[in-house]
């Protein structure tokens, strides 16, 4: 069995004051964001969802991705629509944030930004093609991040 961990930031063993939850609009990232709410009530907090670009690009035969001649309308109405889910899903004392790129980079760049000392994710059960092509944003990011990273996984998924 495992015990709890309290989570506390660098400064004296006080908690964390500024907490960056990255979205998806998926359970799971919700369920970190309901994490995070709870956990780090007093933090500012600030909720960033990058619209992924490679949705206007197409998988190489090298493992790249090739950009693809789509209508141009099709990211601005995703970033309309992500910026509506995105301004819904905070609450009044959320600042938010909306970027268009690769995620992982994304919400890294934005935790530099803004001085974050922790990030919030939520992680989801993917199937192995889709895990060996595409790779797990939650595990790129704690790979990548200087600040701690929390990963939230939602109940009832396999571990």
């Amino acid at each position: 069995m495992t015990e709890p961990v309290m989570l506390q930031g660098e400064a004296g063993g006080q908690p964390f004051s500024r907490v960056l939850i990255g979205t998806d609009f998926s359970a799971a990232a919700d369920h970190a964001l309901a994490v995070a709410r709870q956990r780090f009530a007093g933090a500012l907090r600030r909720l960033v969802h990058v619209t992924d670009a490679r949705v206007t690009a197409a998988p190489d035969l090298m493992g790249g991705v090739t950009p693809v001649a789509l209508d141009p309308s099709l990211l601005h109405t995703l970033e309309h629509e992500s910026r509506n889910r995105l301004e819904r899903l905070a609450s009044p004392d959320e600042e938010t944030e909306l970027l268009v790129g690769d995620p992982v980079t994304g919400i890294l760049d934005a935790a530099a930004r803004w001085g974050a000392e922790l990030i919030v994710v939520g992680t989801h059960s993917k199937g192995v093609l889709e895990h060996f092509f595409l790779g797990s944003s939650a595990e790129k990011l704690v790979a990548r991040s200087p600040v701690p990273v929390l990963t939230v996984r939602l109940n009832g998924e396999a571990k």
